[in-house]
């Protein structure tokens, strides 16, 4: 009897448990992402086929599926589990979990995983109290952190785990997961009779920002609220999809028109100086999910193309942006790509350097090759002396000014030609100065 009431209360359980917990994967091959270091042949993968598993950390964005991989672990190597969030326990539970473990291998000869969620919740101590059965082997110790551990984790703790890094979910994984529940009838939400339009569907995986909890909750929200529908009036639209993750569904299409005219409209605000349209389609693109890499990509182009010496500062801030994009990600990372934009809007344009590249291109392509000038070449070898190589050149530092007349291309061509704005009107003003006059298509006036 007391057996039937334990399953009794279980179903009670099970069915009272959220879609994504509910779809948690049940093997490695069903679950999602994190392929850099779960593909077959790669670090993670190898330790689990060798049965030798040290200490772990699992570092990403919630939703990416770290926990789950860590009751996979214990499923595939039949570890004991033993599971504590951080932010809920101290030094106690630690070492009365740690004991249990202890005992467990004495008494049973298996080992425990000991999984510790928010990891980077733990004091210095409490992270300390763990590194003599670390060391011993006591455990198989996995923690989870939103945080990077190089900053969180003590240095000793560090030292004796390896650490996973977990990338946030493809849009294409996230609307595998999504099917997957839809059609599952007994973990899933199958026997609900609902469909998704495929642009909801689409909007769902897009937006849940690789958070797979995310998607999965919104999914559940949004079925459930249709159906209790007629039949005819079980259909998730975008509509309604939009309401379940109380966001605007923006149409864009990372790989159509929406994208592309985005992109331009973005370039082409930054060449007219409008700060405020630049924002704007900048803001859309991010708003729709367009990843941040490709925006500031976008800047450091434009940058050495629309702005180039006009205001050579623009491509050193876009550089910057770019970097710190990588470093921070969404959301931070918009308002450094913002003031990349801004400031590249309202700077000086010139394209005078990418006009004089592409000139070059076309005469090397188009006419004949010129030859190096006798004197400009490389004279650092032994019998170049004998051909005459390097001879007449004239070291232009030997002169007071820093700068001697002479041939380097052997023909008269013009490809640079400065615009008088920004500091390229200090360019022409020097160039002028060494010549003497004033270069082609250039004034000073």
């Amino acid at each position: 009897m007391a057996g039937l009431f334990d399953k009794v209360e279980q179903a009670h359980r099970d069915r009272a448990l959220p879609l994504a917990a509910r779809m948690r994967p049940r093997t490695l091959e069903e679950f999602a992402g994190q392929q850099q270091f779960l593909a077959e042949g790669k670090l993670l993968r190898r330790l689990l086929d060798a049965n030798r598993l040290g200490s772990l950390i699992f570092y990403g964005p919630p939703g990416t599926g770290k926990t789950t991989l860590a009751r996979l672990i214990s499923t595939k190597t039949a570890a004991n589990w033993i599971g504590l969030n951080a932010a809920a326990c101290g030094v106690k539970e630690v070492r009365a979990a740690l004991q249990q473990a202890a005992d467990t291998l004495a008494r049973e000869g298996k080992r425990t995983i000991l999984f510790v969620d928010e990891l980077h919740h733990f004091s210095k101590t409490q992270q300390d109290v763990l590194l003599p059965e670390l060391e011993q082997g006591t455990v198989i110790f996995i923690g989870a952190t939103t945080d990077n551990p190089f900053f969180a984790l003590v240095a000793p703790l560090l030292s004796r785990s390896h650490v996973f890094e977990f990338e946030p979910l493809s849009e294409e994984a996230l609307l595998a997961l999504l099917r997957r529940a839809l059609g599952d009838a007994s973990r899933g939400l199958g026997q609900c009779g609902v469909s998704l339009d495929e642009d909801a569907l689409e909007f769902i995986a897009r937006t849940a920002d690789g958070d797979a909890r995310r998607a999965l909750n919104a999914l559940e929200v949004a079925v459930l609220s249709v159906a209790g529908n007629a039949a005819e009036s079980r259909v998730v639209t975008c509509q309604i999809a939009e309401e379940s993750l109380q966001r605007k569904a923006i149409r864009y299409d990372n790989q159509g028109d929406e994208h592309y005219d985005a992109a331009s409209a973005l370039i082409k605000s930054i060449r007219g100086s409008d700060p405020d349209a630049a924002i704007y389609w900048m803001a859309r693109m991010l708003e729709a999910g367009e990843p941040p890499r490709f925006i500031a990509r976008r800047l450091l182009i434009s940058a050495a193309e629309d702005i180039g010496n006009a205001d050579p500062q623009g491509l050193i801030l876009a550089t910057a942006a770019a970097q710190a994009t990588e470093m921070l990600g969404m959301p931070e990372c918009r308002i450094v790509l913002a003031q990349a934009a801004t400031y590249l809007a309202c700077a000086a344009k010139s394209n005078s350097a990418y006009l004089a590249v592409d000139e070059a291109i076309a005469d090397i392509r188009n006419q004949a090759l010129l030859p190096v000038p006798r004197h400009l070449r490389d004279r650092h070898y032994p019998g170049a002396k004998r051909l005459g190589h390097g001879e007449g050149y004239q070291y232009p530092h030997d002169s007071e000014a820093g700068w001697l007349e002479q041939d380097y291309l052997g023909i008269e061509r013009n490809y640079y030609r400065p615009v008088n704005r920004g500091y390229e009107a200090e360019i022409i003003r020097r160039m002028n100065e060494r010549t003497g006059k004033d270069l082609p298509g250039t004034s000073t006036e």
